[in-house]
């Protein structure tokens, strides 16, 4: 396949391109989680400890961008905001299960049990 421009960027194939849509430290996790239900910002932050609300916000604007997620936000006081994933992201969590299942796998066969650390 030939390389392709997209917003500017240079891709050279079709996996660098969507592991730039939902690849990174946060992107997947935030689409596992969202696959059930909805979650609202203070849930997501409180479920990914390890993220500083900057690097949530930033990973978050960039899903909606995408389209994977949708935002929502709610006229109350106080203002509600809540997260849900689009179709879009729904067809990125076989993707996600697949790679999930596969890194099982390793730490399996490399004798690391789920929560070693």
């Amino acid at each position: 396949m030939p390389d392709f421009l997209k917003d500017q960027k240079r891709y050279y194939t079709p996996v660098e391109y969507v592991l730039d849509k939902i690849g990174g430290l946060y992107k997947m996790p935030l689409l596992w989680r969202l696959k059930d239900k909805s979650w609202r910002y203070s849930e997501l932050k409180t479920s990914l400890q390890r993220t500083s609300d900057r690097m949530l916000s930033k990973t978050l604007k960039e899903l909606v961008a995408d389209g994977f997620v949708k935002k929502q936000v709610f006229a109350e006081v106080p203002v509600r905001t809540e997260y849900s994933i689009t179709e879009r992201g729904l067809g990125s969590i076989a993707i996600i299960t697949t790679l999930r299942d596969y890194g099982f796998q390793l730490m399996e066969e490399d004798g690391i049990r789920e929560g070693d650390g």
